[in-house]
Order: structure tokens, then sequence, then C-alpha cells
């Protein structure tokens, strides 16, 4: 796909992060664009400013991990621009701890955002796109998926975090391989970024009231969430080097978008353990300081 203007795209978390930038980047490629995010009035916001980029905007507001809201957006779509070119499943929060500390309602909401969010998007908008492509020769579409590099390794104390985005790099390799057997005018990218400034670390102010808890976060919990936002908030590549690489992808037809090359090594090692039958290595082994701090932190007494 490398011609965007007078396509339509569909963007979740749309109000901040690189849901914003990537809306702006589509903006100033002539796209129309449905902006659905979760706070009304960062989307109110958000919108407003890409409407003034000169874009048909649709601003949706949604709790992405509902399918029947995902499913009124699709239907709200295809009235207003028709079935869209270009899906960006991108909507996340975060969530640390210990993985045993993780709570009944942690999971289904971290799950239900990161994950279910993502199967939701591809499960509406992929046959609309497919429905577009049979009718249309000339129709091409790309749907890309934001996992995390954390949904490459097995990082500690980001248990409910890591596993929801290891779930959402194997749905979109699977969607990769799936889209192939049916068709070559959709294509698909998951997106693998390291620790980049956005507002996932602050996440928990979206989180529904019904899977809050009513019990303070354990130790582990409070640890996962100051390391997170430390590591978040001094990356020094931004959302708008991330939203940019999104687009170069698609252009590209480049599956796997990431953000830090140097974060390989430490999957490298890991797929090496896999085929070598060894024992997950250290994660901490080129930061061993990091680790040790860690380890300090959890065993000390309250």
């Amino acid at each position: 796909m490398k011609d965007f203007k007078g396509g339509t795209a569909v963007i979740t978390g749309a109000a901040s992060g690189f849901g914003l930038e990537v809306s702006r980047i589509a903006a100033g490629l002539g796209m129309n664009i449905v902006m659905a995010d979760v706070q009304q009035e960062a989307l109110t916001k958000a919108a407003a400013e890409i409407t003034g980029l000169g874009a048909q905007v649709l601003p949706y507001r949604l709790d992405i991990s509902k399918a029947a809201e995902v499913e009124a957006m699709g239907a709200a779509t295809l009235e207003r621009f028709g079935a869209p070119n270009f899906v960006f499943n991108n909507a996340g929060v975060g969530g640390g701890g210990l993985v045993w500390e993780s709570s009944v309602k942690d999971w289904e909401w971290v799950l239900g955002v990161n994950l279910m969010g993502v199967v939701h998007g591809v499960r509406v908008f992929t046959p609309m796109m497919l429905d577009a492509a049979r009718k249309d020769p000339s129709f091409r579409g790309h749907i890309v998926n934001t996992a995390s590099m954390a949904g490459l390794l097995a990082a500690p104390n980001m248990g409910v975090y890591t596993v929801s985005k290891h779930a959402v790099v194997a749905l979109s390799e699977t969607l990769y391989q799936d889209l192939s057997l049916v068709t070559d005018q959709i294509h698909a990218s998951v997106l693998c970024p390291y620790f980049v400034p956005t507002g996932i670390a602050d996440s928990a102010r979206n989180r529904p009231a019904d899977l809050s808890e009513d019990k303070p976060q354990t130790k582990s919990q409070l640890i996962g969430r100051a390391m997170a936002s430390k590591a978040v908030s001094s990356g020094k590549v931004t959302a708008v080097t991330i939203a940019e690489s999104v687009f170069e992808a698609i252009r590209e037809e480049r599956f796997y978008i990431y953000s830090h090359a140097h974060a390989l090594a430490g999957v490298k090692v890991r797929m090496e353990d896999l085929l070598e039958g060894r024992n997950p290595s250290d994660p901490f082994a080129a930061r061993p300081e990091v680790g040790a701090e860690l380890r300090k932190a959890l065993r000390s007494a309250d």
C-alpha cells in the first residue's frame, strides 16, 4: 500500500501517543480518519486538531475491550467512509508486578484492552477490507497491531502485560499468514516498540470502575509501575518517530516494526535459549545493577 490519499484510516488509542501521531501523518497524507479512544475530553481535543489539518474525521468514544462497541464503530465507519484501507489496532494499557499477584480483575482489564481490543479490531474490520478487495482489484489495505518488545521477551515483574503482548504478536503473525492465503491486496504488520515516552505508564487512570480493585497495590506492582514510568519517560525515541516508521513499514509491506534495534539482542538470546533447550537467560545480564536493585527491593521486608 503506497497511495494513502482519499483512503480511510481507523485508529484506536487515537487521542494520545502513537495513535495521535499516526493520525497527524494520516491527515497530512489526505486520509479520512476514524479516531477512537476511551478518553472523551482528550478525543474531542485531538479530533478538533486533526480536523483542523483538513482531514474528514469521525471521532468515536469507546471501550475497545467491548465487542459490541467495536462492532458499532465498524458499522459507523462503513456508513461514513466505506471500508477502511488502514486499521491501526493501537490502544493499550500497562500492568506489572509478580505474575501470581495479578488479580482476576487485573487480567481482565489488561487482556481486555491489549489483546481483545486487537482481536475485535481484526474481527470487525478484516472482513470489510476483504469484501472491498473482492469488489475492487485496485483496493489496497493494511492492518497494524501494536504489541511491544515485551511481546518478544519475557521480562520479569510485568507478567500480565507481557502475556498480553506475546498474544498480540502471535495474533498478528497468524493474521499475516491467513491474509496471504486469501489475498494479495491486504497486508499486516506488528509494531514492537521498546521504551518510548507516551502516557501508557499512567493508563490506570482509564481503568473501568467495575475492574478496579478496592485494595492497595502490592509492593511488586508499585515497583513495577515506578520502573516502567522511569523507563518510559527516559526514552529517547519519540512517538513521532514511531508513527513515521509505521507508514514506512506499510509502504514496504514489512511485517515487524521495531523502535530500538539494540533490544533485539535480548530477543536473539531468548530464541537461542529455545532452540538449545537452555533455561531462560538472565534478562539483566547486560545491566546487572538493575537486576540486583529489583531483587533487593522485592526481597526486603515491608
